[in-house]
């Protein structure tokens, strides 16, 4: 007699403004299901859900986490304390929940665009060894170019804008890089360590954001052969640090002078651009299918 097959039951995190699965991931929550996981959807700081119900959760949408960080760290110990696997890995939503995770990049010889990392009480300072350089300035925690601003250091009008940043962030200032605007962003998707596609995003006339909020747009394109090998060397120093198995990552930089130039890795809640790749958002369900085969799970610590 057949033992019964034990049933997996999967989470996908999302947040309180957007709860429901989001178009772009619709074939992902299909290809779920037909894997014998229909993914249940909970939004990842409510307190009414009882996430030792799950096997393992799903990071998707959860596009506010960087808002309530504190609370975010909170939710991934208690996941961890309950043995309740995240994909991807709790450990690795640590590392990249700050972005001073760049300066860890450059150690291991990735290209990245010149970053500083200050307090704000420390941020006139830094400005003022800058003069007249173009320059972003965002929190070290964010997304969506949450208090985010561009201007020229030694601006008097810069200056008022940067005295009303949040006083308890820590901020990058970075050289504006023109190519943003000229040539586009670019985001490379890679799904368990091997590229799939790429984007090219650009801001909207008269703006430098790409996120599509502010009026960006994305189209799909190929990367050439130099840009794909620097992607490569930021999954292999990501690696490096400790952080090899996960599921999705998105590599986000620009082509400035030559050289590809990253900006952001996200693995946390990326948009995955899967809509318009299928064939992606199959493989990256079967990888999480495995991650939540009955040897898998026995192997999690």
């Amino acid at each position: 007699m057949p033992h019964p097959v034990a049933v997996r039951r999967l989470a996908l995190a999302t947040s309180a403004d957007h709860p429901s699965i989001q178009p772009d991931d619709a074939h992902l929550a299909a290809s779920l299901e037909r894997l014998g996981l229909p993914p249940v959807v909970c939004v990842w700081n409510d307190p009414a859900v009882d996430w030792a119900a799950f096997d393992a959760v799903l990071i998707r949408t959860i596009w506010d986490y960087f808002k309530h960080h504190a609370a975010f760290l909170d939710w991934l110990d208690r996941l961890d304390a309950l043995g309740i696997p995240t994909i991807n890995d709790s450990a690795l939503l640590r590392w990249n929940s700050d972005k001073r995770y760049l300066l860890e990049l450059a150690q291991h010889g990735v290209a990245i665009i010149p970053t500083r990392l200050a307090s704000a009480a420390a941020l006139p300072d830094v400005l003022a060894a800058m003069p007249g350089q173009a320059v972003v300035i965002k929190p070290s925690i964010s997304g969506g170019a949450w208090h985010t601003l561009r201007g020229t250091a030694g601006d008097a009008a810069f200056a008022d804008a940067v005295a009303q940043l949040p006083r308890d962030c820590d901020y990058l200032v970075q050289p504006f890089v023109p190519e943003i605007v000229s040539d586009g962003e670019w985001s490379l998707l890679y799904f368990a360590g091997e590229f799939s596609h790429a984007v090219l995003k650009r801001p909207a006339a008269g703006d430098y954001r790409v996120q599509g909020e502010h009026g960006g747009s994305a189209e799909p394109a190929q990367p050439d052969a130099a840009t794909l090998a620097a992607a490569d060397r930021a999954l292999a120093a990501v690696a490096a640090l400790g952080h090899g198995n996960h599921a999705y990552m998105r590599v986000d930089g620009v082509v400035s002078g030559g050289r590809f130039l990253v900006m952001e890795l996200e693995l946390i809640e990326p948009f995955l651009h899967l809509a318009a790749h299928p064939a992606a958002a199959e493989r990256l369900a079967q990888d999480v299918a495995a991650r939540l085969s009955p040897a898998a799970l026995t192997d999690t610590p």
